[in-house]
């Protein structure tokens, strides 16, 4: 299982990163999760649009899910159209972006899959495991299991603690990481910070750490020192281009 960051920041893009957007890959199947704002245009990098086989969406900020737009308006534009991409996601997740551009019937070059938190799926080669994690609004993180690894993900839940145990024993664990050390009072509780994420990935006994949707303007190195005080393992901070092999 290879894993590909296509962001990996927060709240908005910048001119260094996008906002949230990996690319999972094995036995030949494309899973996508979270194409947030900025994130299409690294994905065209790596693979064309119709080699997209399915969308995960953790929740329904933009900053994770806005450009699943564009991605479906490539492929209702493309000569030879695709099928319709399937897209996995919270009931309502998707419902604003499904209604953009209505007069192009988008919403047709898709089929959307709505879950609770909680379910387990089948997607390709996968077996997903989802777990409510709080945040502002509903959000989903996920297990991804195939070949005896497991790729854990957290949406904008990096903050509760329910994450251990999702991630127990995990291969990788990429969770959000906003801040650095200090988290707002507004934000406690529904984002982390880079020594919360790290502390997290010690506990679970995870086999590798990948900080991401970092705040805008923040220094990576400074978020990897915080982290490393707490986790001894192998550490990464997401940036466009990053690939991790799970394993």
């Amino acid at each position: 299982m290879r894993l590909t960051v296509l962001g990996g920041g927060g709240a908005y893009p910048t001119p260094e990163r996008g906002c949230s957007g990996y690319l999972v890959e094995h036995a030949g199947f494309r899973l996508l999760l979270d194409p947030g704002y900025a994130t299409l245009p690294a994905l065209l990098e790596h693979v064309d649009a119709a080699a997209i086989d399915a969308v995960f969406v953790s929740h329904s900020h933009g900053d994770h899910c806005a450009d699943l737009n564009p991605l479906l308006r490539i492929r209702h534009l493309d000569p030879d159209p695709p099928p319709p991409l399937p897209v996995f996601a919270l009931p309502g997740a998707t419902d604003s972006i499904m209604a953009l551009d209505a007069d192009m019937n988008l919403a047709d070059n898709a089929d959307v899959h709505e879950f609770d938190s909680g379910a387990e799926l089948t997607v390709g080669p996968f077996t997903l495991h989802t777990a409510s994690l709080s945040h502002f609004v509903d959000n989903t993180g996920v297990r991804i299991e195939s070949g005896g690894y497991s790729l854990v993900y957290s949406g904008d839940g990096g903050a509760d603690p329910a994450l251990r145990d999702l991630a127990a024993q995990a291969s990788v664990l990429l969770t959000e990481a906003t801040f650095v050390e200090d988290v707002p009072s507004h934000s406690r509780g529904s984002l982390a910070s880079a020594g919360l994420a790290a502390e997290h990935a010690d506990r679970a006994g995870v086999g590798r750490l990948v900080l991401t949707h970092l705040w805008p303007g923040t220094e990576p190195r400074a978020a990897a020192r915080s982290a490393r005080r707490r986790y001894a393992g192998p550490l990464d901070v997401a940036r466009p281009g990053l690939t991790v092999d799970v394993r």
